[in-house]
């Protein structure tokens, strides 16, 4: 399966990568921190050489031995998953549910760097996320400057049109979710070109195209909108880089169009599946686009640090997103969170993780109905706007799946097809 060649060949992959980063910065942290820095390098490589070879000889998965306050949360988990294995042992890395232990992996990463002061700090997949920016900079000036020709005359725009550029832009930021580095291993995966250009040629592409009913749920709330209550969309975050960029730009049009009033963005509280994006990658992205020497690029940075000061825009960060728990446990786990996403008027949920961990990541039949592997999370309408790179996927018409499959084997991880999936609160 794909979760073996993911155990096997890509999390191995991650971790040397990991290792080797750590082994170029020590320069860096002997310079900010002396023989201390070095002390901890050592310590945090040697935690992550055991980490892999644990890995790789299929051992038991180990309660977290850490301070860190979701260690508990953890811990419970694999109580949980140890009652689960019906009496086959304990949970080892090649027999567990994949979607747990790869969460599990990027935890032990943060446990061997957060542990380790004065580096405690140092997000290990930082470079990677810089240079995804830098390297699809030809298509974030093609976006910016999209989105600004766009602003210039927004106001002219009939309902039609404006519908035609939020199904545009919603494309965009979908496709925009083919950067992902863990995905690739790290490898670059950066875009090239602008991602305008391809969207016509792409739309075979889209599974599930739920666009229509994003439009009509926005207008319709924008109608039912009194004075006193605010339009508020959503974005749970994937990948920084490229990807993020796409989202802002969407978010920017949302707002400029009056299709909502506030936009809440989550981002995670630790570096996470090599490229997500934590507050760090958020904040720098839109200080790179301001004082970036491209007028478009630099207007939208501007705009955009406006939009957090005047509070339109809000950043937050929970650690539910960093548990190994699928959503529908969220009222439970993190009932704080969840009932914050239920003041939300809708809910874009970026990328394959999130389609994992909204579906549990479970081997469906294609054609079982979103709504149903949902399995009873519901705080909002919601959305997915995913890439496929692991195989699940619900809520395709009959012989749909199928049919492709006979001519693709591989389109369930390709990142080639992409879904538009909405599903509407109860």
């Amino acid at each position: 399966s794909f979760a073996y060649f993911t155990i096997k060949d890509r999390l191995p992959q991650i971790l040397t990568r990991v290792i080797d980063t750590l082994h170029r910065h020590k320069n860096e942290f002997f310079e900010e921190h002396g023989e201390k820095g070095i002390e901890a390098e050592k310590r945090a490589i040697s935690f992550l050489s055991k980490l892999r070879n644990e890995l790789q000889t299929d051992k038991p998965v180990t309660p977290l031995e850490d301070e860190l306050p979701d260690a508990a949360l953890w811990n419970q988990y694999l109580d949980y998953q140890r009652n689960s294995s019906n009496g086959n042992g304990e949970p080892s890395w090649f027999q567990s549910p994949w979607l747990y232990v790869e969460c599990y992996m990027y935890r032990r990463i943060h446990a061997a760097l957060a542990q380790n002061p004065p580096i405690d700090k140092f997000d290990v997949f930082k470079e990677g996320k810089a240079q995804n920016f830098f390297e699809s900079q030809e298509a974030v000036i093609a976006l910016c400057t999209y989105l600004q020709e766009l602003l210039k005359n927004i106001k002219d725009l009939d309902e039609k049109q404006l519908q035609e550029e939020l199904f545009n832009l919603l494309q965009v930021s979908l496709w925009g979710n083919k950067c992902d580095l863990s995905f690739s291993a790290g490898e670059d995966s950066s875009q090239k070109s602008s991602p305008l250009q391809s969207l016509e040629n792409m739309i075979p592409y889209i599974l599930v195209n739920d666009v229509e009913k994003l439009w009509s749920l926005l207008v319709n709330a924008k109608k039912r909108n009194t004075e006193k209550s605010n339009v508020r969309v959503d974005i749970i975050l994937d990948n920084a880089g490229f990807e993020l960029v796409s989202d802002l730009v969407l978010a920017d049009f949302l707002l400029s169009s009056k299709l909502a009033d506030e936009v809440h963005f989550h981002g995670k509280s630790i570096p996470w599946y090599v490229s997500d994006t934590t507050k760090h990658d958020f904040n720098w992205t839109i200080k790179q686009l301001q004082s970036a020497n491209h007028m478009w690029m630099s207007r939208c940075g501007i705009n955009w640090e406006g939009n957090l000061k005047k509070g339109v825009w809000v950043y937050r960060d929970h650690m539910f997103w960093t548990l190994p728990h699928d959503f529908s446990s969220m009222a439970e786990v993190a009932p704080d969170l969840y009932a914050d996403l239920q003041q939300s008027n809708l809910l874009l949920f970026k990328g394959d993780l999130n389609y994992r961990k909204l579906t549990g990541d479970r081997k469906w039949e294609y054609t079982v109905p979103f709504h149903q592997a949902l399995n009873k999370f519901h705080p909002a309408p919601l959305c997915s706007l995913r890439t496929l790179k692991s195989d699940t996927q619900v809520g395709l018409k009959p012989g749909q799946g199928e049919q492709i499959q006979a001519s693709e084997p591989e389109w369930m991880v390709s990142g080639k097809y992409g879904v538009v999936q909405f599903d509407a609160a109860l």
